[in-house]
């Protein structure tokens, strides 16, 4: 009995030893890879037709909504892009085994396109390619303008999907030159009269100009302030005196302002200018507190130029004069605050390089005539004039602005001259012996200054 025991327990033990491994064995996962080849390109909306070496006898797509796959014969599939995006297709042969996962990539129809761009944009230099499911633009147009028409339409072919590596070739800095030339003309003409007389201690005066203290043996009367010419004519008649005073003024003037700033910005780009200061300015706040706001004034330039196509320039303009105006004023308690004389425009317009446009004119004719005399007497004819005061003002203001954009490159340093390389500082010599309020300049700097420097003092540049 006990050898038939040994006998048994050792049969279980050699079945168990293989039938464990057995078990183990079954339970591992086993990952096939087949032969993988090279990534399949398939256009949107359009099929290719894949051949296989050996025969299948399974296929299979991973992501259906990506491409579409039917199967032709046994060693030919029909795939259909879906939609942009990358899937896998698998291969199986007869007895179960992998033959291939295929990398299979939709992406968008470019050839339609890259046809309609050559169409649109002959001689442009753009390179289209597909990332993911995008579209990438590269290379170097001739403007700005053909660089929107370019991601425009490939907007059609991949919306909010397109990569923009494109560059614009050529001159893209532009200097705006800006003229402001503002006249401004006056005449003015006055012409009054008055009459003083005085008998036996009682005295008649007319008009507005006399001393107020006529007496019996010498009538007087005083000029008015400011006037160029007049007259007085007096005499005696008997106990009867008197005087005439005549007087009249006219006066002319002209004021011519004129400002250039010059400013450079590259197309697309905001540029500022602003040569003056600001005016410090009280406002009240609350609980009677005071805080100080500065205006700018001056001559200000802002604006945005964007080369639109070749030498072709849209100007996005905002230029303004100001100044102080210390005939206006508001007063405050202690406080004395000045106006501002301005002239702005504002306006956006397209010309070529170094072309000129008017962008803003202003004509202002102002009028007055004044005319004062006594009731009844100033209506006598001839003598009428003697009680009578006529003024006669006119004021004509002319502005206008002009602009003219060019487009620049940059240069060397040593080219470019400032109003300072044409004065040098006299030595001590040159200044208590020869009496010079300036060196003489050596080379080009010394002949270009003796031609345009004129003058004891200052430094003019036309």
């Amino acid at each position: 009995m006990r050898m038939r025991d040994l006998f048994g327990a050792g049969v279980l033990g050699v079945g168990l030893c293989f039938a464990v491994p057995q078990a183990l064995g079954a339970q591992t996962l086993r990952v096939m890879q087949g032969t993988a080849s090279e990534p399949l390109n398939v256009p949107m909306n359009r099929a290719v037709v894949v051949e296989s070496e050996v025969a299948f006898a399974e296929v299979s797509i991973a992501n259906p909504g990506i491409a579409d796959i039917s199967t032709l014969s046994d060693k030919s599939i029909y795939v259909l892009g879906k939609t942009p995006g990358r899937t896998t297709m698998t291969l199986l042969s007869p007895d179960g085994k992998l033959i291939s996962n295929v990398d299979v990539q939709v992406t968008p129809d470019i050839a339609e396109f890259k046809e309609r761009l050559k169409q649109i944009l002959p001689g442009e230099p753009i390179e289209v390619r597909t990332a993911n499911d995008g579209i990438v633009l590269s290379g170097t147009v001739s403007s700005t303008a053909k660089l929107d028409l370019a991601l425009d339409l490939a907007s059609r072919y991949a919306p909010d999907r397109i990569s923009n590596l494109m560059t614009v070739g050529g001159t893209q800095q532009v200097m705006l030159k800006v003229r402001f030339a503002e006249m401004q003309r006056s005449v003015s003409k006055t012409i009054a009269s008055s009459l003083a007389a005085a008998n036996l201690g009682t005295s008649i005066e007319t008009g507005q100009w006399l001393s107020g203290n006529n007496g019996l043996s010498n009538p007087r009367v005083a000029t008015t302030t400011g006037m160029e010419g007049a007259a007085v004519l007096g005499g005696a008649l008997g106990s009867l005196q008197f005087s005439v005073l005549l007087e009249a003024l006219e006066s002319k003037g002209v004021v011519r302002t004129l400002a250039e700033p010059n400013l450079t910005a590259l197309s697309g780009q905001q540029a500022k200018f602003l040569a003056g200061g600001e005016y410090p300015v009280p406002v009240a706040q609350q609980g009677g507190q005071i805080t100080v706001e500065f205006k700018p004034f001056g001559v200000e330039l802002n604006f945005v130029p964007t080369v639109v196509d070749g030498d072709l320039i849209n100007l996005v303009i905002d230029a303004a004069v100001s100044s102080i105006d210390t005939t206006n004023t508001l007063n405050t308690g202690d406080l004395t605050i000045s106006s501002f004389k301005r002239r702005q425009t504002s306006t956006t317009v397209e010309m070529r390089d170094g072309e000129s446009f008017a962008i803003a004119g202003l004509l202002q004719d102002d009028f007055r005539n004044l005319n004062g005399q006594i009731p009844f007497l100033g209506d006598l004819p001839v003598l009428g004039a003697l009680f009578r005061s006529s003024a006669y003002q006119r004021a004509q203001t002319e502005l206008v602005i002009i602009v003219t954009p060019h487009l620049v490159t940059p240069t060397r340093g040593a080219a470019m001259a400032l109003p300072t390389d044409r004065v040098r500082i006299p030595t001590e010599a040159e200044f208590f012996l020869l009496g010079r309020t300036e060196g003489k300049q050596k080379g080009p700097a010394g002949e270009v200054a003796r031609q345009d420097f004129s003058g004891s003092y200052g430094y003019v540049m036309e």
